[in-house]
């Protein structure tokens, strides 16, 4: 579900939108019932982008839909020392925009501190929140900071900082130890007009109440940097984003402890949005872009390739800016792809010859410029990258385009600019929370180069005689190993993001956050193995991971995925020979492991029983697979080079 309205017509109407919703509900065929779901979805979402004061109803009926749609459930406990109730509906309702059911609960007021360090506490009773916010105002953490900075020395401003951090860390550090929940903790935010006036900002001293604040974000930023799990929300910010002067509200903080105006709540509740969704693992992979007036001004081919604007000067600066964008999001991982209707030679001259052009061929990990209708070519860029159709995002300067996209496809989320001016197509890029990452990896950082890799593997695929001759002329390397307490982070965190993200080859789809990933590592009944690999055309990083409950002689695989990009090149028996191998070795005699069916993971049904494995059980859930290890093994395949890091099992 993603951002959405109905183009040039007016929204839908509230009775409109209820009877969509309703009449998809009452369809008793899944797949009919899923569809209808999805547009009534889309019709939601029109409604409420233009009516902001009906979030409270958007995320009710959004609720309703939820099961059908298999929507993620994210259950946040808000601690505070304001009031942040009036922020719960609008943020449910930016949660719904994007296809998350957000629930939200609040801790005793202004009680933050007992909370976090009691464990008798409601934060660490059932239900485990799945995300805390911890939202606490520099008044009321430090008055010193807020109200007599102009009576404190260099020294005492400092040492003031310190106070607070620890003020702040040492709850969250005891919240670390008992709990798994993503921690949002908002930054400290500074005052409309500092005490100390223009002296603030003459040089005259080097620590002053502004610097002071700085002093204790940044020292949470670094805390938070260390521990996993933990993000620091830059509150002050968001307020300079809106206006300092326009964002405070004395009289209703004095009268109802709500210390901002009524319109900063939206901003609020979005920016809450953006680190809630990637915490839970609802994000693009991939942005797909249109091409006239969208990444350049005018229409390529009336223009021709001299006459497009794109350029320093207004307005084509605006669409360098656009494609600007698109490449900061590269550097995040996001795959970019092209979807145009357009004559091919006219549009690849540009991309390749413009000198304003920052987006060049090898940027773009799918191609489809032609006439074909664009739902159709969202279908095959999908196919293409092996990635499902909620994981485009797509951008185009047409309603005409946006609404056959929601139409024929409702997966995929269609950004909906403000206007068609440049300017709002580009806040609609840089504003869209599915892009967010609260974590980057190497291997993300790699993303773009890693799909090109792959396009020269598809045309060796193409070329060999045989299958085992494409697989040999790989020349691939695999490395395995198993995680410990010792562990880089880096591949920690690695392993807690494929099983976020990882839909298609994964059995049970089961989500782990880097916290809970650390906490299975280190207990000695699990083994948790990953897997890397690289070939004659470059390095595919970690693309599988094992999860494993050693019980005894019987082994259990709690989780078995391997990332789409290695689909086709017997990763997976490399995988299950080296598990059988090392559960031989500590005296195994089976190993079992469930699948459990979902829309998106049929490429893993036939996984176990293309290496041996019987079914031995069925449930509405899923079918449990069993291999005897003590009879069958899967062969290690011969044309993968394997080495095995870290102690394997005694």
């Amino acid at each position: 579900m993603g951002q959405q309205a109905t183009g040039q017509n007016e929204p839908p109407s509230r009775d409109a939108v209820a009877a969509a919703i309703d009449g998809a509900l009452a369809i008793a065929d899944e797949a009919h019932r899923l569809a209808e779901a999805r547009r009534a979805a889309n019709l939601l979402n029109a409604h409420w982008r233009s009516n902001p004061a009906s979030a409270a109803w958007v995320a009710g009926r959004f609720q309703k839909l939820a099961v059908t749609l298999s929507a993620p459930m994210c259950d946040l406990l808000v601690l505070r020392s304001f009031t942040l109730e009036p922020v719960v509906p609008l943020a449910r309702a930016c949660a719904a925009e994007h296809g998350v059911d957000l629930r939200v609960r609040f801790g005793e007021f202004n009680a933050w501190t007992q909370e976090l360090l009691s464990p008798a506490s409601a934060v660490y009773q059932d239900p485990a929140p799945d995300a805390i916010v911890l939202a606490v105002q520099t008044r009321d953490i430090s008055p010193a900071l807020w109200f007599e900075a102009a009576m404190l020395d260099e020294s005492g401003l400092e040492q003031e900082a310190d106070r607070t951090v620890e003020a702040i860390l040492s709850p969250v550090r005891a919240l670390r130890e008992r709990s798994q929940a993503h921690v949002i903790i908002h930054a400290l935010e500074k005052p409309a007009v500092p005490s100390a006036g223009v002296f603030e900002s003459s040089g005259g001293q080097a620590m002053t109440q502004s610097a002071a604040i700085d002093r204790v974000n940044t020292k949470l930023r670094e805390a938070a940097a260390s521990m996993p799990g933990v993000y620091v929300l830059d509150y002050d910010g968001l307020i300079a984003r809106f206006g300092r002067d326009r964002w405070y509200d004395e009289d209703k903080f004095l009268t109802v402890r709500l210390p901002m105006v009524a319109d900063a709540l939206l901003p609020l509740a979005r920016e809450w949005a953006k680190y809630l969704l990637p915490a839970i693992g609802r994000q693009a992979k991939c942005l797909v872009l249109d091409l006239d007036n969208t990444l350049w001004g005018g229409v390529v081919g009336e223009d021709g390739p001299t006459g497009i604007r794109l350029g320093v000067e207004h307005p084509g600066a605006h669409y360098v800016a656009i494609q600007r964008a698109a490449l900061d999001l590269s550097q995040r991982g996001i795959l970019l792809a092209l979807c145009s209707k357009n004559n091919p030679g006219d549009a690849m001259e540009v991309i390749e010859k413009h000198p304003h052009m920052l987006l060049r061929p090898e940027h773009f990990a799918a191609v489809r410029v032609n006439w074909t209708d664009k739902a159709q070519n969202l279908r095959e860029i999908a196919a293409e990258l092996n990635i499902g159709l909620d994981s485009l995002v797509f951008l185009d300067d047409n309603p005409v385009e946006r609404e056959l996209v929601r139409s024929l496809v409702a997966e995929v989320t269609v950004l909906e600019p403000a206007s068609e001016n440049p300017r709002d197509m580009l806040a609609a890029v840089r504003c869209c929370p599915l892009f967010e990452r609260l974590k980057l990896s190497s291997d993300d950082r790699k993303r773009g180069k890693m799909y090109a890799e792959q396009r020269q593997r598809a045309e060796l695929e193409s070329s060999a005689g045989s299958l085992e001759d494409y697989l040999r002329s790989l020349e691939m390397e695999a490395d395995i190993g198993i995680l410990d307490a010792s562990s880089d982070p880096a591949i920690i965190e690695r392993v807690a993001q494929l099983t976020q993200k990882t839909n298609q080859l994964n059995m049970t789809t089961k989500r782990y956050s880097v916290q809970e990933v650390r906490a299975l590592a280190d207990d000695p009944q699990w083994r948790m193995y990953w897997i890397g690999v690289r070939d004659r055309f470059g390095d595919n990083g970690i693309v599988g991971v094992m999860i494993v409950k050693a019980d005894g002689k019987g082994w259990e695989l709690d989780t078995f995925l391997m990332s789409c990009r290695v689909i086709g090149r017997t990763v997976e028996t490399c995988m299950l020979a080296t598990l059988v191998e090392h559960a031989r070795q500590a005296d195994a005699t089976v190993l079992r492991g469930w699948f459990l069916p979902t829309r998106k993971n049929p490429p893993a049904e036939a996984i176990y029983r293309e290496h041996g494995f019987i079914e031995t059980k069925k449930t509405d859930e899923g079918v449990l697979w069993e291999l005897d290890i003590t009879a069958n093994a899967p062969e290690q395949p011969e044309w993968i080079a394997r080495r095995v890091f870290l102690p394997t099992p005694a």
